[in-house]
């Protein structure tokens, strides 16, 4: 499985942006899929996740009511909706692909993710 990351970019505080992951070379259908975020100088950390079927998310408190993450199995790709943003959202974002779906957020954390597409750098001024 091939994951191509893309929509990063330079916004100001407030502002939105819309990132997405194009997959190919699995069933997407059975991907679990996920984002991920990695700040200069800190250990990258889970974002959000959507299940096979997109019933099913989760999502870090601190992007709470302004992230949202969705998924076009017709078009085998994910979205993440990102508004409000603010200057701690700065960080280079990664897509994963994952065959399980996690019990929990924690979970959602800590299992290894299977596939990883490459990162999109998203910066948020004040």
């Amino acid at each position: 499985v091939q994951l191509q990351a893309s929509g990063g970019g330079l916004v100001q505080t407030g502002g939105s942006l819309r990132l997405s992951c194009a997959a190919s070379g699995g069933i997407f259908d059975n991907l679990v899929m996920g984002w991920f975020r990695q700040a200069p100088g800190k250990e990258r950390e889970f974002v959000s996740a959507i299940s096979w079927s997109g019933k099913s998310t989760y999502y870090i408190d601190s992007v709470k009511g302004r992230f949202t993450i969705s998924r076009d199995n017709a078009n085998n790709t994910t979205s993440l909706q990102m508004n409000n943003l603010k200057p701690e959202d700065t960080a280079v974002y990664y897509c994963a692909a994952d065959w399980s779906w996690p019990a929990t957020v924690v979970a959602a954390r800590a299992m290894r993710w299977d596939y990883w597409g490459q990162g999109t750098q998203v910066t948020v001024s004040s």
